[in-house]
């Protein structure tokens, strides 16, 4: 990607949250239900696949916000230090592989490890968008920005093919 498309990219992305607003033809998406391959029966709703389609511009600048929303929350001590999932520089592997050292560690110390794992993947959908902008507000970012977050959250739509 050049430097020019990104500058501009930056600057509709500036203007956005300066006027707190996220436009609603980034709020809508296609769902495709595609079958999954090789299932006995398609009675079942598991034997369905959706894929959402998102407006690719809509997209980069959701990941411009979030490169910027990271930087912020992480520079200021907003997250845990024990955060490992969806932080860069601290992926999974990275989790897999500070896991697999304490195993070790403890190993060499004689101790009987185990190990608890959960998938969290369903708290996200089900979080208090309302309650965002205090923790905004909290992680120490601008009125802008929460005010931009209120609009993005509110009125999205979907059309299924």
């Amino acid at each position: 990607m050049d430097n020019a498309y990104l500058k501009k990219i930056m600057c509709i992305t500036n203007t956005y949250i300066n006027l707190e607003f996220w436009p609603s033809y980034f709020k809508t998406t296609i769902t495709v239900v595609i079958p999954k391959p090789n299932k006995d029966s398609y009675n079942l709703p598991k034997s369905f696949q959706p894929i959402v389609l998102l407006n690719t511009t809509g997209k980069l600048i959701e990941k411009v916000i979030s490169n910027h929303l990271q930087f912020h929350i992480t520079s200021n001590g907003f997250l845990d230090p024990n955060q490992l999932g969806s932080i860069r520089q601290c992926s999974t592997t990275d989790a897999r592989l500070y896991l697999t050292h304490l195993i070790y560690a403890g190993w060499l110390k004689q101790y009987h490890i185990s190990i608890i794992a959960f998938d969290i993947a369903q708290f996200f959908p089900s979080l208090n968008y309302t309650s965002l902008s205090t923790c905004f507000k909290k992680a120490g970012l601008n009125t802008n920005i929460r005010g931009f977050f209120d609009s993005y959250h509110s009125s999205h739509s979907t059309t299924y093919i």
